[in-house]
């Protein structure tokens, strides 16, 4: 509701004809927005697959439509990656070994999570350099790197010395459960860390081809965005402008993750970004509301596969075999 409402403020000087006008200029160039969007998604499946270890194999198109289910239930429920990840271990289950799986999705997270937080550095980074920025956003993208240098340095030293945080966490605050479970899940767990953290020493011929995955995800997220503005506004717009705003797109899906769909976050977000550059009123929620619709043919998809493999969030969160699947 926050977010609609912010949307709604950034666009009080907008005529909504003048907002419909600059949407249906995307109309032929949709189709191809939306195989972008595919093949992000197909990215992230390969890279999935790819981190399972033999003799457990994950076929592409297994992978593929979990990926899609997965991101469908994460984005149209409140509980965002609670439900996402374990929702894409249950399309699978059956197909292959469910631990299997679960510790190949934990891999292909670590790589995602810092490709994504590459993206909003190097985003960020752009944007202090390139643009004229007001002192407050500045400041603000200032301390957000910083924060990135230091969550890159923690997860440096982590990678080095390979402590057992989650299982040290949990021997000092699990209380629930009978002993002979939680020592069953302390093992599990256990196991999931050393699994995770030797992965680049059993798996050093995936490691080059697994980054290029995660790399090339964000890359097509910038075409995408390139090739939006350049309907929406009839010129080729700028590069740099289009890689800031990706960038700027995967810091609103970490801090927002929980909003459903995003709503009105991501417009709002855009456009009052897009407006601190100089660009047309309206131009950032046109590109935002196009991504959206993007967003809902996918997700359309995604509802038939989980209505057909009959997940929900309420099933996904009281499935006990997923249980681990909710560690990661």
């Amino acid at each position: 509701m926050l977010g609609i409402a912010a949307l709604v403020w950034q666009l009080r000087d907008v005529e909504p004809r003048q907002l419909w006008a600059q949407i249906y200029r995307v109309r032929w160039g949709f189709p191809l927005i939306v195989a972008l969007g595919g093949l992000r998604f197909a990215l992230r499946a390969v890279a999935w697959s790819w981190c399972v270890e033999p003799p457990a194999r994950l076929k592409f198109t297994d992978a593929f439509a979990a990926v899609l289910a997965g991101d469908t239930i994460g984005n149209l429920t409140p509980f965002g990656p609670l439900v996402s990840e374990p929702a894409k271990a249950a399309f699978v289950r059956g197909r292959m070994d469910l631990a299997a799986g679960i510790t190949a999705l934990a891999v292909e997270n670590l790589f995602y999570t810092l490709s994504a937080a590459a993206m909003i550095a190097a985003g960020t980074i752009a944007l202090l350099f390139s643009f004229e920025l007001p002192v407050d956003l500045a400041h603000a993208s200032e301390v957000a790197l910083v924060i990135i240098f230091v969550m890159f340095g923690i997860v440096a030293w982590v990678l080095w010395r390979r402590p057992a945080l989650i299982s040290r966490t949990l021997v000092a605050f699990a209380r629930t459960g009978t002993p002979i479970a939680r020592a069953t899940r302390l093992e599990r767990i256990q196991r999931l860390e050393h699994e995770v953290y030797s992965f680049g020493s059993r798996r050093r011929d995936v490691l080059a081809p697994l980054v290029a995955a995660e790399i090339a995800f964000h890359a097509l997220g910038v075409v995408e965005i390139y090739v939006t503005l350049a309907l929406l506004v009839g010129a080729a717009p700028s590069l740099l402008l289009a890689f800031v705003l990706e960038g700027a797109n995967r810091l609103v899906n970490v801090i927002f993750k929980f909003v459903p769909m995003k709503a009105g976050v991501d417009e709002a977000g855009t456009e009052a970004l897009t407006g601190i550059l100089g660009y047309a009123t309206g131009l950032g929620a046109a590109l935002a509301l196009v991504r959206r619709a993007r967003m809902i043919v996918w997700s359309i998809a995604g509802s038939v596969l989980l209505v057909r493999h009959g997940l929900s969030a309420r099933r996904i969160l009281q499935d006990s075999q997923l249980a681990r699947a909710r560690d990661l």
